[in-house]
């Protein structure tokens, strides 16, 4: 992959963040706004032609090189994602089996823009952001193609779940662990999926043009 492609790989990055930007404000309705579901849909749609474009341009090589030893590989960045898109669809889900809450605008205002700002602005080496938990850290062994067939079967079902998704979604909460998050909705906790894709994206774009990354 030559430095073109890096630039390219970055420029569509830049692309989805600075579309982020004029993202809908989140209705004061509790159910999902047409516009909302578009969002998630075009998020969702362009998050999967990114991570899969950086995945199959990466030969074995490539996919296993680490920039330094704390720092993760691209099959690593890429495992992640997966791990964690289970997570928080399980957390979606969790937040959709309580009860609706009569304060629910109260405690996750501002939540979806937060996420929005932000999940795909990642510093650069990660800088200041979170330890992930260790059961969404990379295993290993896992081979492209394995990834992007997972990947592509989760994203598959992450979709399905909110077409046939129904109801005062954004009145449903789950708490997030960080506290920088809280309470989350139902909606939040969707549309931190492929913002959580795009975040990570943007860390194998800096693996791949890290000093020392074969050149395939």
């Amino acid at each position: 992959m030559n430095r073109a492609t890096y630039r390219s790989s970055w420029i569509f990055v830049c692309i989805l963040v600075l579309a982020l930007q004029t993202a809908p404000t989140s209705a004061s309705d509790a159910a999902l706004s047409p516009e909302e579901r578009q969002e998630m849909s075009d998020l969702l749609n362009e998050s999967r032609d990114l991570l899969v474009g950086l995945i199959e341009s990466t030969n074995d090589e490539q996919w296993t090189y680490k920039p330094a030893p704390d720092r993760w590989s691209v099959a690593e960045c890429a495992e992640h994602i997966i791990r964690s898109e289970r997570a928080l669809l399980d957390s979606a889900k969790a937040a959709m089996a309580s009860d609706p809450d009569p304060d629910w605008q109260e405690k996750t205002k501002g939540k979806a823009d937060l996420l929005r700002d932000v999940m795909p602005n990642r510093r650069p080496q990660g800088q200041g952001g979170a330890t992930a938990p260790q059961e969404i850290r990379p295993q290993g062994g896992l081979s492209q193609a394995q990834l992007i067939d997972e990947f592509d079967k989760l994203r598959a079902e992450v979709i399905e779940y909110i077409d046939n998704l129904d109801g005062d979604v954004k009145s449903h909460i789950y708490g997030h662990p960080f506290p920088i998050f809280n309470d989350l909705n139902a909606h939040d906790w969707l549309l931190y999926i492929p913002l959580h894709t795009i975040r990570h994206s943007r860390q194998i774009v800096e693996v791949k043009e890290s000093e020392g990354y074969p050149q395939g």
